[in-house]
């Protein structure tokens, strides 16, 4: 290979601009990094807002056990994430898990037992009461029975 006036001759008579290698590879590295930044993105955005459809029940069971006090089990109830919370008092209570504010996923804080949205720091009580940040309304209620210890939200 030998070079001439900006050109590079390589074996058997072909030829390639000098710059086109770097040009090729500055592509491909923009090209990479713009499928990692779209794939953060997606994730990104498929965590922050809820998902839409409806292939869950209109009523979803579960066992009384699996939501011990203090604690918040989440789960997808028309295609929205829901939270079902048993209060220190032993009260259940179902909720959206959607901030009333822009429709990011609340977050339950255990040791605070409240509801932290991620986006804006709106908070929310256990009973989904707006306790300060930007969301103007509460988390919408769910209605919830228990029979034969067997808790159905919906």
């Amino acid at each position: 290979m030998y070079s001439a006036g900006g050109f590079r001759f390589l074996s058997k008579g072909v030829i390639m601009e000098a710059g086109s290698r770097r040009k090729f590879l500055g592509i491909c590295l923009g090209g990479l990094l713009a499928g990692a930044g779209g794939g953060l993105l997606y994730t990104l955005f498929g965590y922050l807002a809820p998902r839409r459809g409806s292939n869950a029940h209109s009523v979803v069971s579960f066992p009384v056990t699996d939501v011990p006090v203090g604690t918040a089990k989440f789960f997808d109830y028309n295609g929205k994430p829901a939270v079902l919370i048993r209060q220190k008092n032993g009260t259940l209570v179902a909720l959206s898990a959607v901030c009333t504010h822009l429709g990011c996923i609340v977050q339950w804080q255990k040791d605070k037992e409240e509801f932290l949205c991620p986006c804006h720091g709106g908070r929310f009580s256990s009973a989904g009461l707006v306790l300060g940040g930007p969301p103007p309304k509460p988390l919408e209620s769910i209605p919830i029975a228990t029979n034969n210890g067997t808790i159905n939200v919906g």
